[in-house]
Formats: C-alpha cells, sequence, structure tokens
C-alpha cells in the first residue's frame, strides 16, 4: 500500500500506473489486479484516510475553530496521502468521490456534535470544509508563497474564526 501512496501522491491519479506501482512495490502487476480488480479500486484502498479527528465535545467553544485548523495543518504536513487525494479529488471522479466520503463520514459527524441544530451540520461542515480545504491548495498543492510563508500560529489566527463561525455561531 506505501507504494500506491507514494505513487498517487507523486504522479498523481491520472499518471501513475498499476505497472509502477507494482514496480515499486517489488511485485508482479496481476497481483495488484487480483487484490485490488482496477486501478480505482487500489486507489480507494491507498486512499483510506482516517483525520483522527480531535474530540471537540468537551471543549470551550471558542476553541473548537483553532483546535480544528491547528489540527488539520498537523496532518497536511504530516501525511502526503492528503495532499495527493486533494490533487486528485479535484482533477478525478474517483479522488472526488473518495474525498466526498471522507467528509461525509468524518466531518460531517464533527459539525453535527458542535454546531447549534444537527440538522444544519452538512452545511456547516462543508462551509468549514471549503475554508481548510482553501488554505490546503494554496501552501500545499500550488504552494502560493504568502500561504507557504505564513506561520502556524498566522495562520490558525486568521483562518480559525471563520471555521469556529461556520461551525458553532447561530444561523444568520
Amino acid at each position: 500500500m506505501h507504494a500506491a501512496r507514494e505513487r498517487f501522491a507523486a504522479d498523481g491519479y491520472g499518471r501513475a500506473t498499476i505497472r509502477a506501482i507494482a514496480r515499486d512495490a517489488g511485485i508482479d502487476p496481476s497481483m495488484v489486479m487480483r487484490y485490488y480488480g482496477n486501478k480505482e479500486g487500489l486507489f480507494a484502498a491507498a486512499s483510506e484516510i482516517d483525520l483522527r479527528l480531535p474530540e471537540l465535545g468537551g471543549l470551550p467553544g471558542k476553541h473548537i475553530g483553532a483546535v480544528l485548523v491547528g489540527h488539520f495543518l498537523d496532518r497536511w504536513e504530516q501525511d502526503d496521502v492528503l495532499t495527493a487525494l486533494l490533487r486528485v479529488g479535484v482533477t478525478n471522479a474517483a479522488g472526488a468521490e473518495r474525498m466526498q466520503a471522507v467528509f461525509k463520514q468524518q466531518l460531517g459527524p464533527l459539525a453535527a456534535g458542535v454546531c447549534p441544530d444537527p440538522a444544519e451540520a452538512p452545511a456547516r461542515a462543508a462551509l468549514a470544509a471549503s475554508q481548510i480545504l482553501g488554505m490546503a491548495i494554496a501552501r500545499y498543492v500550488l504552494r502560493f508563497p504568502p500561504a507557504v510563508a505564513m506561520s502556524r500560529d498566522e495562520v490558525i489566527a486568521w483562518i480559525a474564526p471563520t471555521v469556529q463561525r461556520y461551525l458553532t455561531a447561530e444561523n444568520p
């Protein structure tokens, strides 16, 4: 699985091949096909992500945005698979579906646990994700110099209040 993650991260979904991944792993390509069926199946397995979201329920409400943004900054900086998944998610239907599943299964329940009206959780999670993913694209994918140059504390100071508002403020 490590070889697949590395290859998808380096080449993206479109350019990564089963042959190259099998070569990197030191196995025959037929073994990849046997266990995963096709490249989409391999990508789905390789991009299985546990965001390891922090438990926010016990936090004072005013810290939720900062904790969440800090958590995502840590994850982006420690896990190339997330960056690869983001790249693939914006260019490929299978990648987009994988990102949508991660969003629905992991970020959705987190939002439901902290927002004033659980019925609003999907919309609030989408708004929070727009801020977090926007910074991830600017900082880790496109590498905009001003976004890269910002310290962790600066990113949190700018983005956390917006994420906080999206998740916990009363509906305007």
